[in-house]
């Protein structure tokens, strides 16, 4: 949220390896601190790699992963099960509802009981799986396309974007240096020498640097202008050319 909430997923087995996925993509792809979008599975880190037996069937569990957190109101927690009877996510999403979080159920089934116990319950009817039992098909592949919804359109509303681009990747190796180039090409149609100056100004900061272009102000005032405009971009454009 844009109050400085978390995104928190929480989930057992695939479901739970879907939610740590799309939260480790978020600092590369936004460069968002990875404390603001987290992923909780059944049984903890080792559970990633290797199956931990009964680890979903506890509701204490998700309760004892959640309460270092510290939830506050600002905070969303979905709870993840394609079958959508998980007691991990329905515990997890109970146990954030009871501390005034935003909760969302995400299941396959209709009518269950993690959306009946999430204030929002998305629900994805996909049908039996080609293998019987096994959600790492349908209902995995639908979960992962929900969460990469869930998390990029927050990142639009957080200003993470504009237009189409990804104007707060994390430039940490040459592919994404490369990137962040041609992000600020299409944005601004500048050549390739007002480009590398302008990230070379910036630290490399996409954003800043667009800023810098458009707006034809140095770094340190494309930096106050996003930091005024809490970092949406067309914002502090907006500001740039009024101010």
């Amino acid at each position: 949220r844009s109050r400085g909430g978390r995104l928190v997923y929480a989930g057992a087995g695939t479901a739970g390896r879907l939610g740590i996925l799309d939260a480790t993509e978020c600092p590369p792809t936004f460069n968002t601190d990875p404390s603001r979008v987290v992923g909780l599975i059944a049984g903890g880190p080792q559970a990633v790699v290797t199956s931990v037996e009964g680890a979903e069937d506890s509701r204490e569990l998700a309760r004892a992963d959640l309460e270092p957190l510290a939830l506050t109101p600002d905070d969303t927690v979905v709870g993840i099960s394609a079958s959508g009877r998980t007691p991990y996510a329905i515990g997890a999403v109970e146990y954030a509802r009871a501390r005034r979080c935003l909760t969302i159920g995400l299941a396959c089934n209709p009518g269950s009981p993690l959306a009946a116990a999430a204030d929002h319950g998305i629900e994805i009817v996909v049908g039996p799986e080609l293998l019987t039992g096994s959600t790492r098909l349908k209902a995995g592949t639908a979960q992962k396309l929900v969460l990469n919804m869930i998390s990029t359109i927050t990142m639009i509303r957080l200003g993470k974007t504009y237009g189409n681009l990804m104007v707060d990747v994390r430039a940490s190796n040459d592919k994404l240096r490369a990137r962040s180039h041609r992000i600020v090409a299409l944005a601004t149609g500048a050549d390739d020498q007002e480009i590398e100056r302008a990230l070379s100004a910036t630290d490399g900061e996409v954003k800043h640097a667009i800023l810098t272009i458009l707006a034809a102000v140095d770094g340190p005032t494309a930096a106050r202008l996003l930091e005024q405009s809490d970092g949406h971009l067309r914002a502090a454009l907006a500001a740039a050319t009024t101010g």
